[in-house]
This record gives C-alpha cells, structure tokens and sequence, in this order.
C-alpha cells in the first residue's frame, strides 16, 4: 500500500509541476519552464508504473523526458569534444536491428507461403499508404522541402519489431505481424528508395542506389549477422541446416557488394576486400559470438532476451535525444504542425489499414488488427540512419525522430484497447456457455 501511495504522490507532484509549466508560458517566461518540464515528465514517468492500465507508458515518457532536456540543453547532445554524436545512430541502428534477426528465423520469412493472401496486402497496403499519406500531408502543411521529405521518409520504410510487440497485445495475428515484419524489410532496399525518389524526388536530392546500400548496411547485414547468431545458439538447426543457411547469407552479401561495385566505381581489389571485411563482420563475428554464449548461458537464453530489450530501447531513445538536439531551430519553427502531421500520419496508417483489411478484403478481426498495425508503425530508426545518411539528420530527420515514441503511444493505446475488448469477448462467451 505504501508504493502505491508513492505513485499517486508522484502524479500529483507531475500535475502540479505541469500547471506550474502552464503558468509560467501564460505569463510570458518560457526561458524559467525547462526544469518544471522535465521534472514533470520524470514523475509521471515514474508515476504511471505503479497503475497497471497504464505502466506500459513510462518508456514513452522517458523518451518525452529526454527530449524535452535535448530541447532545452541541446548543447549537451551534440558532441563531446570533436565527436559528434549523431555518428552513433547507424551503429545504434545496427545493434537494434542484430537483436530483431537474433529473434527471428528463416520460419519468419517462410510464412508468405502459409498466408499469401494477409502477407500480399499487409505489404501492399504498407508500401501504398503510407508513402501517399506522408506526400499528401506535406503538401497540405506546406513544410519546407527537407522537413516535408522526412515525412514521406517515415511513410516509405518498412514496419519495425515494434509492430510485432503490439500485434501481441492486440491479440492479432503475430505470426502474421512477424511474416509482415520480415518481408516488408526484405523488400525494403528496393521499395524505400523507389519511393522516395518518386515522392521526394522533387524536394530532396535522392540517389537510389546510394540509399539502397545504407539499407543494407544498416538494416539487412545486422539482421543477417542476428539470423546467424540466432541458428547457432538459440536454435536448433542441423549442420545441413546451417550449412545452406550460411551459402544464403554469404550471396546476401556478395549481392550488396556486388551493387557497390557496379554503382560506385570502386576497383576490383577494393571490392574483394569490402566481401572479406563483411563476411568478417556479419558472418564469423556472429558464429564466434554464439559459441560464447552458448557456453557462458547453457541454455539460459531469457537474460539475452532482456539485454536486447533493453539495448534496442536505449539505443532508440538516444537516437531521438541525438536528433532533436541536431534540429532543435528547426523543430522550434515547425514543431507543433509537425507533431499534428505525425499523428494524422500515424492514425490515417492504422484507420486505412484496417478499413481496407477488413471491408475491401474481407479478412478476420485479427487478421485486419495486425495489417493496420503493420501499416500505421514504421520503421523509424531506419528513416532516422538514412537521413543521416543524407547528411540531413537535423531537417529531414526530425519526422522519424517525432514519429517514433507517437507510434508507440497510439500503438500501445490501441492495441491494448483491442487486447482487453477481446478478453472481455472471450469472458461474454465463456459466460454464455455456462
């Protein structure tokens, strides 16, 4: 009773604090708002732990504590001595999406075979509303060119891990949420470059195959090098298996230094060592990896699950916290619109997704739950690296940067909105019957 006590002071403490911040906009001091702000935002972050309904809410709140101090110290996020932080995302990026392909299998990919039919339109439906939603909003809300292609960025990169979470606790479709997940990614290198340079084109200056390769450097190697771990300690797989598993993963490879070399025009020589150096790095490094964990865990895989739980959070917060920091000024310019654009963008996502699921298509409850998950959730760690890629991390990233923890909010809300109207479905049934 005590610790309950403890969170309903702490929400209390947050109120105030945020009245406290209202009063200080309301007469005209803005520059004495910053620590009532944060503090609120620490509190309540904290607060909501101790209420069951909404606890799922405090990683969204620290992300909102930490952007808020990146708002008002931005200095403090930019660098540290000549480094700069923003070259930490790819890297972040990187981890994130090896921790997704040690959760995933080949099975994952498999499963278009399974379901066609949900597979087919999930992918559809991802890679055609949400870039034409993201084009029509920006030109509805005039955004400068750089902040109006961070837009479209969002709506052309593929569904994230975040989706499958959220398919979870919506009682959908996961095996779906995670096929969804894999192919969309998969396809990715080829369609988020496509469309941005069909929608973007104009705005932005966007080289299709440039693009194509940070993809996979930042999303389709790492997930290969967590493929590779994952079948050689989590799994099991025979040595046949892993054997034909590997010769894929290598062409994988060869593939995007094949592109690099075709592309860029690097020498011969040059590319044999880029093929060593990746093989190196996303192929034995992971095995090597897996050996030592095997012997270190023996068996014991669920503290693996939270360490990258826990990193892939980390490592997203501190994307965001980098990226505000860098687009500060031009946030302070658009930032309100562009929160309202995020969202429309968001909720036109989910709203479309179903709609199109479950009454164009015809498809079941759970079925049209997880499409319109996998359609309204993007990938924004992705959408965040490509526009550092760009060089444009502090305009063309700031989209990514405000769609990421809104996602997870309105997911969060939705999904837990359709998991309890199903639980108590399931009791109005159960009661019939008895």
């Amino acid at each position: 009773m005590k610790s309950k006590s403890i969170y309903r002071y702490l929400l209390i403490l947050a109120l105030l604090l945020f009245a406290i911040f209202a009063v200080l906009i309301i007469i005209n001091k803005p520059t004495l708002t910053g620590p009532f702000l944060i503090l609120g935002f620490v509190s309540l972050a904290i607060a909501v732990r101790g209420f069951e309904a909404v606890k799922g809410f405090s990683y969204s709140l620290w992300i909102f504590t930490a952007v808020t101090v990146s708002m008002y110290y931005p200095q403090y996020f930019l660098s540290a001595g000549s480094f700069e932080y923003k070259l930490l995302i790819v890297p972040l990026l990187q981890i994130i999406m090896f921790g997704m392909g040690s959760q995933m299998s080949l099975k994952d990919f498999a499963g278009v075979i399974k379901m066609p039919k949900g597979v087919i339109a999930g992918v559809i439906c991802q890679f055609t509303i949400m870039p034409l939603v993201g084009a029509s909003i920006a030109l509805m809300f005039n955004f400068p060119p750089e902040i109006a292609a961070g837009i479209i960025l969002v709506g052309s990169s593929p569904s994230g891990l975040a989706s499958n979470v959220m398919s979870f606790l919506a009682k959908a479709n996961l095996a779906l949420s995670v096929t969804l997940t894999a192919f969309a990614t998969l396809l990715s290198p080829l369609l988020t470059p496509f469309l941005m340079k069909t929608f973007a084109g104009e705005l932005i200056e966007v080289d299709f195959w440039n693009m194509m390769l940070g993809i996979f450097n930042m999303v389709i190697l790492p997930i290969v090098a967590g493929l590779i771990f994952n079948i050689f300690s989590l799994t099991k797989v025979s040595v046949k298996g892993k054997i034909i598993q590997l010769i894929s993963f290598f062409l994988v490879v060869v593939l995007k230094d094949m592109i690099a070399y075709q592309t860029t025009g690097i020498e011969f020589v040059i590319f044999m060592k880029n093929i060593v150096i990746d093989v190196l790095w996303f192929m034995v490094l992971p095995v090597a990896a897996a050996m030592l964990f095997k012997y270190l865990a023996k068996g014991n895989n669920e503290w693996l699950n939270k360490v990258l739980a826990f990193v892939s959070m980390l490592g997203i917060g501190i994307i965001i916290v980098v990226i505000t920091a860098a687009g500060r000024d031009s946030l302070l310019e658009v930032g309100l619109l562009l929160i309202l654009a995020c969202f429309m963008h968001n909720m036109f996502g989910y709203g479309l997704g179903y709609s199109i699921a479950k009454f164009v298509l015809r498809m079941s409850e759970k079925d049209s739950r997880t499409i319109a998950l996998e359609v309204g959730m993007q990938n924004g760690g992705l959408a965040s690296g490509l526009a550092l890629q760009m060089g444009k991390v502090a305009t063309v990233g700031l989209a990514p940067a405000i769609f990421g923890p809104m996602m997870n909010i309105t997911g969060s809300s939705l999904a837990t909105w359709w998991g309890n109207k199903e639980d108590r479905s399931t009791k109005h049934e159960v009661g019939s019957e008895e």
